[in-house]
């Protein structure tokens, strides 16, 4: 099991050095930045990746920033830990939402790491004299990190929400290279009656760019010729724009009777099931892609959510997205696509969400498991703690 979990870390590393590590000269480059589309949250996963019309949490930011307006507490705060590929990649985030008291406007911002650790390097595997040194064997880690910033307003009349982020990349692969990038996203968000809603999501709508600079020693440069490897240069990457466009459905059904009391008389609070269900359109417009619908430059892959609850306290979620077309060894060609799975629990201001999917959308590729946190924080009730708590003290 140790040497599979290795032989598997391999692989993924050789393949992400090949992707990141080509010299490229200013042309948009196919799935450049591409750790920003596996997205965030347990609960999105869970449902497809399906979110851009209904999302209104701390996680918008991500998914579509014009969703913060849905921020109802003074901060919320979210987490998430994700190990892809049965724990060989490793995504982990952080962020938060907030409103600016008295005005229809949202702030929050977002940190995200996706990274590979305790990658061999084998560089300097071979002594001067030509023999095998083990000793010589160090570790690095392929990373990649964001830094996005959130702002949304809310025209509350009309139903419609806008949102931006600004957002720096920095990647970085062990001391061989890094790469700084910038670029911008756009959403918006527009609600009929909190039953229908509509989301569009414009991904790096300003075109980011990313500029990479390489670090080989002498030594370095001299293993990589002799093994047939080219030496990557300095260069620019540019990660071309991304449409999405969803639609979800909302509605509510109410449990039991109509005013029914207590023993005491007062009014019961009915239980409510819910279901929520969206669908997205996601355009990549970096030429002919693997998708269902597979054009240059334009291809287009949809998703699918869904999710139900039980009076808002536990939640049920199913989703599927990245469609497929693979080739077996007799060269027959079938269909794959990515399937989502996961539960919810909502207690009092917390939120826990779980999910089981597979990135590869194939039995051949280790399923991964994601856990999100949310909390919603209340100024009002910290104060009132403190103030209770300083009233009684021990």
């Amino acid at each position: 099991m140790h040497l599979h979990k290795h032989t598997l870390l391999s692989y993924f590393a050789l393949f992400f050095l090949l992707t990141q590590l080509t010299p490229i000269e200013c042309f948009g480059q196919k799935y450049s930045n591409e750790f920003l589309s596996i997205g965030l949250g347990a609960r999105a996963q869970s449902m497809g990746g399906a979110m851009v019309a209904h999302i209104g949490d701390a996680q918008s930011g991500f998914w579509n920033p014009a969703g913060l307006t849905g921020i109802e507490s003074d901060l919320q705060v979210s987490a998430m830990h994700a190990e892809w590929f049965g724990g060989i990649g490793k995504y982990d985030y952080a962020g938060f939402g907030m409103p600016i008291k008295g005005k229809p406007m949202r702030l929050g911002f977002s940190f995200i790491r996706f990274g590979v650790d305790g990658i061999p390097n084998t560089l300097s595997l071979y002594d001067s004299d030509g023999s095998i040194n083990y000793n010589n064997i160090t570790e690095f880690s392929a990373a990649d990190y964001a830094f996005l910033l959130h702002y949304a307003y809310s025209f509350e009349k009309i139903g419609l929400s806008i949102g931006v982020t600004p957002k720096v990349v920095y990647r970085q692969i062990g001391s061989f290279a890094q790469s700084w990038g910038f670029g911008a996203d756009i959403g918006l968000q527009y609600q009929y009656k909190k039953k229908l809603m509509v989301g569009l999501m414009l991904k790096d709508i300003s075109t980011t760019f990313n500029a990479w600079r390489f670090n080989f020693d002498e030594n370095a440069r001299n293993v990589l010729g002799l093994t047939g490897n080219e030496i990557p240069i300095n260069s620019y990457e540019i990660t071309k724009p991304q449409i999405i466009l969803g639609a979800a459905f909302n509605h509510r059904f109410l449990l039991g009777k109509k005013d029914q009391t207590d023993s005491l008389g007062n009014a019961k609070k009915r239980k409510s099931i819910g279901i929520l269900t969206e669908a997205d359109l996601i355009m990549t417009t970096d030429g002919q892609r693997n998708t269902l619908v597979s054009a240059n430059p334009i291809s287009l892959d949809p998703a699918f959510g869904l999710e139900l609850d039980y009076n808002q306290f536990l939640f049920l979620r199913a989703g599927i997205n990245n469609f497929q077309q693979i080739s077996s060894l007799d060269d027959q060609k079938s269909w794959s696509f990515q399937p989502g799975f996961g539960v919810g629990f909502k207690i009092y201001a917390f939120r826990i969400d779980y999910a089981l999917t597979n990135l590869g959308g194939s039995s051949g590729v280790l399923p991964s498991h994601l856990v999100s946190l949310s909390v919603d924080i209340s100024y009002d009730y910290i104060k009132q703690a403190i103030k209770k708590a300083s009233q009684n003290p021990q």
